[in-house]
C-alpha cells in the first residue's frame, strides 16, 4: 500500500491520467444508459451533452496527462546524458 502512495506521489501526473480515464469512461457508460432508455430525442439530449461530450473532454485531459507525463521522462532522460557528457572521464593514471 505505501509504495502505491509513494508511486503516486511521484507519478502524480499518471495516477490523475489513470483516475480520469475511469472517470471518463464511467460518464460515458451513465450516458449511454441514460440515453439508451429515452425514447424522445429532447429526452436524449442532456445525456448526450453530459455523457457524451462531458466524458470526451475527460478522457481528452487525461490523454493530455499521459502524454505530458511521458515527455516529462524524456526530458529526464535526456538531462542525464547531458549531464553525463558534461562531466570529465576519469584520470588515467
Amino acid at each position: 500500500m505505501r509504495s502505491i502512495i509513494r508511486w503516486c506521489q511521484v507519478q502524480w501526473d499518471r495516477a490523475l491520467a489513470i483516475a480520469l480515464t475511469v472517470l471518463g469512461a464511467i460518464a460515458l457508460i451513465i450516458g449511454w444508459i441514460g440515453i439508451s432508455g429515452a425514447l424522445v430525442p429532447s429526452q436524449q439530449l442532456p445525456y448526450i451533452i453530459s455523457g457524451g461530450i462531458g466524458s470526451l473532454f475527460i478522457l481528452g485531459v487525461a490523454a493530455a496527462l499521459w502524454i505530458s507525463a511521458d515527455l516529462h521522462d524524456e526530458w529526464r532522460k535526456l538531462d542525464r546524458l547531458e549531464e553525463g557528457l558534461r562531466t570529465p572521464p576519469p584520470a588515467s593514471p
